[in-house]
């Protein structure tokens, strides 16, 4: 059985809007993982958010603000790599490796393709539907050993294993790790706040359904204020919160925020009325995500000292990406490699 350093990779695409959603069934897992032992590489994966058009001029500040999104919140570019995909063009190379590894009938059962080229899905672009073989190299690039992933992306990162699986048994050397999704947390999943039965998403038409990561003090407050709720009073067991699903997201919202499992926040808050919950929650998100709102706007006013930050990532991502793709090429017969 090969060793392999345990390293973490994991990335958000820069299509704008990151949202609370985004913070702690990602983020904030990643900055927990940098403190952790591992080796840890963050990405923004500009390549991915062109599967659909991107406005050039958006993407650019997208990207930016992304990163000043993960800076702000803890990634510290001198514990992590954080880099920008497109500066590292070894993805695209194990990308096309892996292309000719994947069978058409695995990525035909990706249901993200599906839900995302709706029903003409002849006028979706081929990016779009090969885009989890690019996943796959953009984990696998890195031998990462572990990715932090919702559940929307857990399909993705069984395909990354069945394509590790495969191309090692098909070049008879066990030379890609089958990597381990990091699947964990009271928000894993975190849900309108209008709607507890559909995920926070920053394409939703109404603000007041998601707290958005630029969003100030008085924001934040008040979207949580006007969430969504039901009449009855918190319950005291988790059992409580089943045909709750506004109830279940808010709780949630605070375990994860406050770093409590979810059987602890209703030991202390079973019996109260939302009317004195939320403010409770307010104070606490308030809080917790002011200071990155702040910290964002803050280096969103140094674009250059960001793109420094990506550019030096970029260069110790392709430190460690280089000698793998070497590798890759040679074991698969590249002449010159």
């Amino acid at each position: 059985m090969a060793e392999f350093t345990k390293r973490v990779f994991s990335g958000i695409q820069p299509s704008g809007g990151l949202t609370l959603g985004n913070y702690l069934g990602a983020i904030k897992r990643f900055v927990d993982m940098q403190e952790a032992d591992f080796e840890t590489i963050y990405c923004m994966v500009d390549l991915h958010a062109i599967t659909t058009w991107q406005d050039p001029s958006d993407l650019a500040r997208n990207t930016r603000e992304l990163c000043a999104g993960f800076i702000a919140s803890g990634i510290d570019p001198e514990k992590s790599i954080l880099f920008n995909q497109s500066q590292v063009p070894e993805h695209t190379q194990l990308a096309w490796i892996f292309n000719t590894v994947a069978r058409m009938g695995w990525l035909n059962r990706m249901t993200q393709f599906k839900d995302k080229a709706g029903k003409n899905r002849e006028n979706a672009s081929v990016g779009l539907f090969a885009y989890p073989a690019l996943m796959a190299a953009d984990i696998l690039i890195y031998h990462a050993t572990h990715v932090p992933v919702g559940e929307d992306q857990k399909q993705h990162l069984e395909l990354t294993r069945d394509i590790a699986m495969k191309f090692n048994h098909d070049y008879g050397e066990e030379f890609f790790p089958i990597t381990e999704p990091v699947i964990e947390g009271a928000a894993t999943r975190v849900m309108s706040l209008r709607d507890g039965s559909k995920k926070m998403s920053k394409s939703d038409a109404s603000d007041m359904s998601r707290i958005n990561m630029t969003d100030d003090a008085d924001a934040i407050a008040q979207k949580i204020r006007k969430a969504r709720t039901d009449p009855d009073a918190l319950p005291s067991e988790v059992d409580g919160l089943e045909e709750r699903p506004e109830a279940r997201n808010l709780i949630n919202i605070y375990a994860a925020l406050a770093d409590m499992d979810v059987d602890n926040v209703l030991r202390d808050v079973g019996g109260k009325q939302f009317s004195e919950f939320k403010p409770m929650l307010a104070d606490l998100a308030v809080a917790k995500l002011s200071p990155i709102s702040t910290e964002m706007a803050r280096l969103m006013e140094a674009p250059d000292e960001i793109d420094r930050i990506l550019a030096r990532g970029a260069q110790s991502a392709r430190e460690v990406a280089a000698p793998i793709l070497k590798r890759t090429y040679e074991i698969v017969g590249m002449v010159g490699a």
